[in-house]
């Protein structure tokens, strides 16, 4: 499915937010051109394997925008979507705002905390401000929650704009505040929870346990019918009655004894066919053997002619 075949976004951004939707445009049959100050995106130096896999199939074009303004804005008048991650004002200095463009140019400023907020930061800063680590602190996340989070409302929003342009022919000065989109991802919790912390610690049922082979189970037998059967195949079938008491604490540590006792593939083996919501923590290679690929991987058919080099 090509829905975007014709479509031509040009893609201003730098490290994760932007370049991640972009590719996703990309999957979805869109032109995709990375425009660039000298010497590229930092992504490339930094993690250069992260760059190729949100990179791969795209054009790019470095051009000094503020020695050649008016090469950097017919390229960004070309297109259908125009990506930017900018701090506010750059654009407008630039002579590429949405502003210069024309009207049927569908706009897409990714902010880390809104438009106008000068304050500099990167994903973990957002996620704090979000309020996404404060049952895990001082543990790092493992993933880019607040970048990511933000590339996907990009998205969303970026085709619900070509849609309604389609009706109106006009594009849409869009503004992401990746701040705001991580929020966005726990806001459901504000009301409360039948248990504080439900599904960040705070029931035995909800965990990731060691097994002797130094791999995690990840158990999440939340339905009770699911920790029955659970106990039944540990071979402790009276902890059953505590999966909802007090003594949590009590209960995941005779749980981590018991699942200390076999390796991984042992209990994998076990549990495999059974109704009980566990599962092994794989690494990021042995998932994409299973899954069939990455994303990356998925969307090399879809590689259009690449150049680099400098316009003006």
């Amino acid at each position: 499915m090509k829905p975007l075949a014709g479509r031509l976004v040009v893609d201003l951004t730098r490290y994760l937010p932007g370049p991640y939707a972009s590719r996703e445009l990309l999957h979805l049959g869109a032109r995709v051109l990375r425009l660039l100050a000298p010497g590229g995106d930092p992504m490339r130096e930094l993690a250069p394997a992260w760059h190729d896999a949100l990179n791969t199939g795209k054009e790019s074009v470095e051009l000094d925008l503020k020695a050649d303004p008016e090469a950097g804005r017919a390229l960004c008048a070309e297109a259908d979507v125009v990506l930017e991650s900018f701090r506010p004002g750059v654009a407008e200095r630039l002579g590429i705002a949405a502003s210069d463009l024309p009207e049927r140019v569908v706009y897409c400023s990714f902010t880390g905390f809104g438009a106008g907020d000068l304050r500099a930061g990167h994903d973990l800063n957002y996620q704090g401000w979000a309020g996404l680590l404060a049952d895990t602190a001082p543990a790092l996340p493992p993933v880019q929650s607040a970048d990511l989070a933000g590339a996907q409302r990009a998205i969303a929003l970026i085709l619900a704009a070509l849609l309604d342009r389609e009706r109106t022919g006009r594009g849409t000065h869009l503004t992401v505040s990746l701040t705001h989109a991580a929020h966005e991802l726990a806001a459901h919790r504000l009301g409360g929870e039948p248990f504080d912390r439900l599904l960040t610690g705070a029931l035995a049922c909800y965990r990731i346990y060691a097994t002797a082979d130094g791999r995690h189970l990840t158990v999440a037998a939340l339905e009770p019918r699911f920790f029955r059967r659970f106990c039944e195949l540990l071979g402790r079938p009276e902890l059953v009655e505590r999966q909802w008491g007090t003594g949590q604490e009590r209960l995941a540590d005779e749980l981590a004894e018991a699942i200390a006792a076999r390796p991984l593939a042992q209990w994998l083996e076990l549990f495999d066919g059974e109704d009980v919501g566990v599962g092994p923590v794989a690494t990021l290679e042995e998932a994409a053997a299973q899954l069939g690929g990455s994303p990356s991987a998925a969307g090399s058919a879809n590689r259009s002619g690449s150049r680099s080099g400098t316009s003006g």
